[in-house]
């Protein structure tokens, strides 16, 4: 399909984003940076930048960096868990960024701080009770992410598909889907199932501008959907991540901690050895076959989002009321 006029959206998510597509890329440690959140950014989608990894420095000059690469919109991620600078509010407000997505704890850390600070927040949820939690927070909106998606997870996953229409139904504030994102079809699924954007992670890792080494995304390239494991359900966090050797040993071990043998991520992440690490991955891995520039992915996806919805509208128009004399 062609992807030359630019897609249509016009939505809570894009206001508040100030973007063109609803379209978020996810904050993966060391892998987020500008590099690739900036090609993000310019395809008319939001780049985000990660803090997961924990190196504050090298993520100054990053955002730093995003700004000579763009002058688009673009957000930081607050991994909780994984941040240990208590001025990590100052710290992101300071460098002038307007939208944060926070993840890997509670929502009532940060959420006030960030607000009083001007930035828009979101927060990245697992289940209906830490939605529910979030609104009371304050958050202005929400990352609602299935198991099936790669990354930390909860100990307890729910699929995207009981998940996202669970939470729409009983919050008001708009919503980002995470976990099995890809394309078009699914873009426009998490459209019919309540929300106004969604979040690609693994599509990301796989994309041409990802600074994984190359093993890395043809290992994605070569998964099929039952080649990822999920680690850590015995505690936190919980993990999804690509069948390897190193993953498969894991797979059934309820007394260690995945966390704790996560392995040399740079010799996985850069070098390109698929045991060295744990390779965080989602399901959706196991549909993804090609490695793609960022802009056609993103510009792909949404044109082929709204040809999907204006396509069933066609041929599932709304029956018309019933008025009873």
């Amino acid at each position: 399909m062609s992807t030359s006029s630019p897609p249509m959206f016009a939505n809570r998510v894009t206001e508040l984003l100030g973007v063109e597509i609803p379209i978020v890329q996810a904050p993966m440690g060391w892998i987020a940076r500008s590099q690739l959140a900036s090609a993000v950014s310019n395809a008319g989608a939001l780049g985000i930048i990660e803090t997961s990894s924990g190196e504050l420095d090298i993520i100054r000059n990053e955002i730093r960096v995003m700004r000579e690469l763009t002058d688009k919109p673009f957000g930081v991620n607050i991994a909780q868990a994984f941040v240990r600078d208590p001025d990590i509010v100052e710290f992101v407000a300071g460098e002038g960024v307007e939208f944060v997505t926070t993840s890997a704890g509670s929502p009532t850390r940060y959420t006030s701080a960030l607000k009083e600070a001007g930035l828009t927040v979101f927060h990245v949820v697992p289940d209906l009770a830490g939605a529910l939690k979030a609104v009371d927070a304050g958050v202005d909106g929400l990352i609602v992410e299935g198991g099936e998606g790669g990354g930390f997870k909860s100990p307890r996953p729910v699929s995207t598909m009981v998940l996202l229409p669970l939470v729409a139904s009983k919050v008001d504030v708009p919503i980002i889907a995470a976990g099995g994102f890809v394309d078009g079809p699914t873009m426009a699924a998490a459209f019919a199932l309540g929300a106004e954007g969604v979040q690609m992670g693994t599509r990301m890792v796989s994309a041409a501008e990802s600074p994984v080494h190359g093993n890395w995304k043809q290992a994605v390239l070569a998964a099929r959907e039952t080649d990822t494991v999920f680690l850590n359900s015995h505690t936190r966090p919980a993990l999804r991540a690509l069948r390897t050797a190193r993953t498969s040993a894991l797979e059934h071990d309820t007394e260690s901690n995945a966390m704790a043998l996560f392995g040399q991520a740079m010799d996985l992440y850069f070098g390109g050895d698929m045991e060295a690490a744990i390779a965080l991955s989602g399901q959706v891995a196991g549909r993804i076959d090609s490695i793609d520039p960022v802009e056609l992915i993103i510009r792909t996806c949404a044109a082929d989002c709204l040809a999907i919805v204006a396509d069933l509208a066609r041929r599932y128009p709304a029956a018309e009321a019933v008025v009873e004399g």
